[in-house]
């Protein structure tokens, strides 16, 4: 396990936490600032990006770069899967198990010192496909 260095949780990065606890959707640095602005209407949007970076940094939270979207932010550091809709860019967890064999493999394949794995799951929604949205071949 990697060293974390500590982080001093100010009062703003305690309510970026808790609005981030809150909802399940990995909302973008925009939609975490829209949240928080809610509790503290003068903070900025650089200092709600700062925080998070610091925040996912230092592995307080989790930043998830999926499929070329913008940066989402997820308050479950525990290792799990994500699921992408193509259509729309909404992102869920995924409640299977971790696959931790997998590292094991991907070092006796590479010869790399593996530290850790991410899979992401692609797919249309419940909502898009209720939409009439199609399947992507």
């Amino acid at each position: 396990m990697q060293h974390t260095p500590q982080m001093r949780l100010t009062t703003q990065r305690q309510i970026i936490l808790e609005e981030l606890g809150k909802v399940t959707s990995h909302p973008t640095a925009n939609e975490v600032y829209d949240m928080v602005r809610k509790r503290l209407p003068r903070i900025g949007l650089g200092t709600v990006y700062r925080n998070l970076e610091l925040m996912s940094e230092t592995g307080l939270i989790l930043k998830l770069e999926v499929g070329g979207t913008q940066k989402r932010f997820d308050a479950t550091v525990d290792p799990h899967y994500h699921i992408r809709c193509l259509h729309c860019g909404k992102v869920d967890d995924i409640d299977i198990p971790v696959q931790m064999d997998i590292n094991k493999t991907a070092a006796e394949i590479s010869h790399y010192q593996v530290l850790g794995h991410h899979i992401e799951f692609a797919g249309i929604c419940s909502d898009c496909s209720s939409q009439g949205v199609e399947t992507i071949n």
